[in-house]
């Protein structure tokens, strides 16, 4: 009889060319999954808390017998969704720890000639695969410079040259600052960043630089995983010197020209740290629309913030990178014939 468990390895190989079908409820799906990965739950989030209450009561018989009554009607459901999804040859599925609802998917899907293969130890195991994957060493470069200095423009600049790049504010949704939610989407769970975190780095060749942002542990709600934020600590430092006047153009043109109530309300959230006075008359120019005096105020306070957290930040190797008017690419350029250098 043909064995469809798949170790953690063998499933992530796997999942590069088929489809993964994610059979726990709504809800756990949206807390994380897999990238890429479609939801087809066997139980909805009200059902599934129905088995799961019947369980601890009752035991796993009297839950079972429930998991079938309520699934049961939907069968058909499944298996015509799950045709299209795996276009009716391959798929690989799992749930939480690889128990009764993928092992029953799994039978199902076999059953009317879908080949479906299943993850030992399930999502669970996936998490823990994760976790683990992110205390790998790694030939990190951290591109630093105080707020307004452009370095998610060189990193774009780097990516587009050819160099490996992690997008950390990309991928949590989030520019950093309390300003950094304005204009984004709605921000992943920890748990979900650390997924998509996971899948951009797999994808590297460990063997090359990789180029990321320097960031505070958290980006806006989500958290950098612990033993990778701690290798971004102890990294090789590059730090934007980019004159006053060029950090506030670049932030005016990032922040403003959209809703100056979202603005405002940010200027809020910190204005205990800024001062009140400072507060009110940053709130005061926004709403007057002068802008560049609001962001001249309001990057005092963050450029404070950065230059106490560059005084504890065990920095061994840094090196600084002066600037006036070069463009991301050109600025891109110079970092690449630095590390050329002095590799």
């Amino acid at each position: 009889m043909e064995d469809y468990n798949l170790n953690i390895i063998d499933f992530l190989e796997k999942s590069h060319t088929m489809p993964v079908i994610d059979v726990r409820s709504p809800a756990e799906f949206e807390h994380g999954h897999i990238p890429g990965a479609f939801n087809l739950p066997l139980f909805n989030n009200e059902e599934r808390s129905i088995v799961g209450t019947l369980y601890l009561q009752e035991g796993q018989s009297e839950a079972v017998t429930k998991g079938w009554e309520l699934a049961g009607p939907k069968m058909k459901q499944y298996i015509e969704k799950a045709k299209i999804l795996a276009s009716g040859e391959e798929t690989l599925l799992h749930c939480w720890r690889g128990g009764m609802r993928s092992n029953s998917m799994t039978w199902l899907l076999n059953t009317v000639g879908i080949k479906a293969y299943t993850l030992e130890g399930g999502y669970k195991n996936y998490r823990h695969h994760v976790r683990a994957f992110f205390s790998k060493p790694r030939n990190l470069i951290i591109i630093g410079g105080m707020t307004g200095s452009g370095k998610t423009d060189v990193l774009k600049a780097l990516s587009t040259q050819g160099k490996q790049v992690i997008d950390l504010e990309g991928l949590a949704r989030h520019k950093g600052s309390v300003f950094g939610g304005i204009g984004m989407p709605d921000q992943p769970t920890t748990e979900q960043f650390e997924n998509n975190l996971f899948v951009a780095l797999h994808h590297l060749n460990p063997e090359e630089p990789v180029f990321a942002e320097d960031e505070s542990l958290a980006i806006g709600r989500v958290f950098i995983p612990g033993p990778f934020f701690e290798q971004m600590s102890s990294a090789r430092f590059l730090k934007l010197v980019v004159p006053l006047d060029r950090r506030v153009q670049r932030l005016v043109e990032t922040y403003t020209g959209g809703d100056n109530g979202s603005l405002v309300e940010s200027v809020k959230r910190i204005e205990r740290r800024l001062g009140l006075e400072k507060a009110a008359k940053a709130i005061d120019y926004i709403n007057k629309n002068e802008m560049k005096t609001a962001v001249e105020i309001v990057l005092q306070y963050y450029d404070n913030v950065y230059i106490q957290g560059m005084n504890v930040a065990r920095r061994k190797d840094v090196a600084e990178i002066v600037l006036n008017n070069e463009s991301p690419g050109e600025i891109a350029q110079k970092i690449s014939d630095l590390i050329k250098s002095n590799p």
